[in-house]
């Protein structure tokens, strides 16, 4: 049985008449009556009796009239789902996340492009810089959005989509929640709630470098992987930390951020979009796109340029 079968009987059983519906098929009437010949003998049953007045479907005919519509339909929209698969408007995407891009720069561009992609079915997962450009190097994400900078060595093409600068996150009980806004060489005796060597160097290193370079070497009460646990541990006094600006409207009642006077200006971070070109589906190039159109008109902050592994700044 094939599809070009299920549409002459289509064809027939509008027309009962194997004239105009071989005029309607394109086609001579010979080949259609042998066609639908053989269909009958596949099948077992008389589709259609021969009438002196013309043809009517048989009862077995009715029914395979039915399954034939339904067959038809699904073989269309088998090829229609192709057609946007290849365009990247029906598929899988899969997008891995830091916590922080929920702060801002994530809820816009996944609003934007699931208006605009609606067929598309999202797999989202959480983690850290580090795992999450694994995972994009061994092809088990798609497209990713990580810390900027990155200090390990990768093979990702990074595009700047927020600049973020840091914030000192202290307890409303501490005695610097008094101020609202505070030097680096005024944190020499403080306790730090530290972002993990291991699972965050970027932010650890570029936390330490700036802490070093204002003549402080950071006591390092606690160490944490997430911004929420990190602001969770300052608001229980166990100490302070250097949190990105985003994280103000999470920080809650117990957290006060202040404003930081000494911060090294070329110093940037900020949350980049991380892809692996070469490797690019459809789906991932259309979220690329809107990602990029976000950040130019500004929507997530000032947007930079791109290079492999890593960006110019404008």
């Amino acid at each position: 049985m094939e599809l070009r079968q299920l549409r002459q009987v289509l064809v027939l059983a509008e027309t009962l008449n194997f004239h105009r519906a071989a005029e309607k098929l394109h086609m001579a009437q010979p080949p259609l009556s042998t066609s639908i010949r053989k269909l009958e003998e596949e099948l077992g049953v008389t589709l259609f009796d021969r009438l002196p007045s013309g043809l009517r479907l048989t009862p077995a005919g009715e029914v395979v009239l039915r399954n034939a519509r339904r067959t038809l339909f699904y073989s269309e929209e088998v090829r229609r789902a192709a057609r946007e698969g290849e365009a990247g408007e029906q598929g899988m995407l899969r997008l891995g996340f830091i916590g922080s891009a929920t702060y801002s720069v994530m809820p816009e561009l996944l609003r934007t492009y699931r208006r605009q992609y609606p067929g598309v079915d999202l797999a989202i997962e959480e983690s850290t810089t580090v795992e999450l450009l694994s995972r994009l190097e061994d092809h088990s994400l798609d497209v990713a959005l990580v810390r900027y900078p990155v200090l390990e060595p990768t093979n990702a093409e990074l595009t700047l989509l927020q600049r973020d600068h840091f914030m000192l996150a202290v307890s409303t009980d501490s005695p610097l929640a008094a101020q609202a806004d505070i030097a680096l060489s005024e944190l020499g005796d403080v306790p730090f709630i530290m972002y993990s060597r291991t699972r965050v160097p970027s932010m650890h290193m570029l936390i330490t470098c700036a802490l070093h370079g204002a003549g402080i070497k950071p006591r390092i009460a606690q160490e944490a992987v997430q911004v929420q646990s990190i602001l969770s541990l300052v608001d229980s006094g166990l100490g302070v930390a250097l949190v990105p600006n985003n994280a103000v409207k999470y920080a809650g009642t117990g957290v006060r951020l202040l404003r930081l006077r000494d911060w090294p200006m070329q110093q940037a971070m900020g949350v980049a979009l991380a892809t692996l070109p070469d490797a690019m589906t459809a789906t991932a190039s259309n979220f690329v796109a809107v990602a990029r159109s976000i950040a130019a008109a500004g929507l997530a902050g000032e947007a930079g340029g791109t290079t492999p592994g890593g960006y110019s700044p404008s």
